[in-house]
């Protein structure tokens, strides 16, 4: 499958141009979700399905490293990469279109509702501490490169919580930022497009809250790996929301960096739908399904958003069923992760 020209994602964060040090192996899984869709879910579950075991010898962040964060050297993660053994599976937050592609690899992506990201993703930058990233940032690449990153990066958004939904629904700067509405949908459009490959997994956030179990059974059958009947429970139990957020200090990304977070158990928010109800109101939502319209198609848009999204200029509960419930570089942002 030919994927067209690569594009270059790189932000005052990531730099996907890292994955060109790397060289694959058959079998390796990619992990590539949008921020604050189930990253790290993926990760444990790859990790409980692999090892066939909740209990791991090092941090999960170390066993399947994030290639393209700029907190460690590319040297480093290279070679941590290169000296496992076990079947690997790496971190990105880049869409598809900015990976290497090799059909002796699955690539795993995770969906969610925009509209939770948002509200996750603001909880996640007032849980990091900033000056903490800068300094890990600057030992990975050094100061002059950061500067000039850091020189384009858009400014954080402020305001109320509703006022920095917008934000990232209609940015000032779009597609600058590691993480806005746009960003996200075209990542998710990419996996959309090839979805029928072999080799392409794509999930949903809620559909893995609905049924953990059917989810996880689903995934080892994609990857390939068996699993006796008797093992089923453990492993299930292990990737449930509240027993990943107590072991929050070994499963949260970047956690064993000292002072990265200011409180790990935090980095797990609320693992539920629907907290976007919080900023927005009803009314609002045919401004964002207008938004929503222009970045991606409208099979992808009602995948993604369960229940639908009003037509533009109708509520949502006038709709019938409605209920509750060569390589370019692109963008240069600031603060964000899983």
């Amino acid at each position: 499958m030919g994927l067209g020209e690569r594009v270059r994602y790189q932000t005052s964060y990531t730099d996907s141009g890292r994955w060109d040090g790397f060289v694959f192996r058959p079998g390796d899984i990619v992990i590539s979700t949008p921020a604050k869709c189930g990253t790290t879910w993926l990760q444990m579950i790859c990790a409980l399905e692999i090892f066939k075991s909740a209990t791991f010898d090092r941090p999960l962040d170390q066993i399947s490293p994030w290639l393209d964060v700029l907190l460690r050297p590319l040297t480093e993660v290279l070679a941590d990469l290169e000296a496992q053994a076990h079947r690997r599976f790496i971190k990105t937050h880049a869409p598809l279109d900015g990976l290497p592609f090799d059909e002796r690899v699955t690539y795993l992506c995770a969906s969610r509702d925009p509209r939770d990201v948002a509200v996750s993703l603001d909880s996640h930058a007032g849980n990091t501490d900033r000056a903490v990233s800068l300094a890990l940032r600057e030992d990975a690449v050094g100061a002059a490169v950061l500067d000039e990153l850091l020189a384009s990066a858009p400014t954080q958004p402020s305001g109320t919580a509703r006022e920095r939904f917008w934000s990232w629904v209609n940015p000032a700067a779009p597609g600058k930022a590691v993480s806005d509405l746009e960003i996200m949908l075209h990542h998710l459009d990419t996996f959309w497009q090839v979805r029928d490959q072999p080799n392409i997994v794509l999930l949903r956030y809620e559909d893995l809250l609905d049924d953990l179990e059917g989810q996880m059974r689903y995934i080892a059958a994609r990857l390939g790996i068996a699993i006796t009947e008797t093992a089923w429970p453990d492993l299930v139990q292990a990737a449930t929301f509240a027993a990943m957020k107590g072991r929050a200090g070994e499963l949260a990304p970047e956690a064993s960096h000292d002072g990265f977070y200011h409180d790990h158990s935090q980095f797990f928010h609320s693992g539920s739908t629907g907290q976007w109800r919080q900023v927005l109101s009803e009314e609002e939502l045919p401004r964002y399904a207008a938004r929503v319209a222009e970045c991606v198609p409208a099979d992808l848009a009602a995948w993604i958003h369960r229940p639908p999204l009003p037509v533009a200029g109708n509520r949502l509960d006038d709709r019938s069923g409605a209920e509750d419930g060569g390589y370019y570089s692109r963008g240069v942002g600031e603060v964000g992760e899983d």
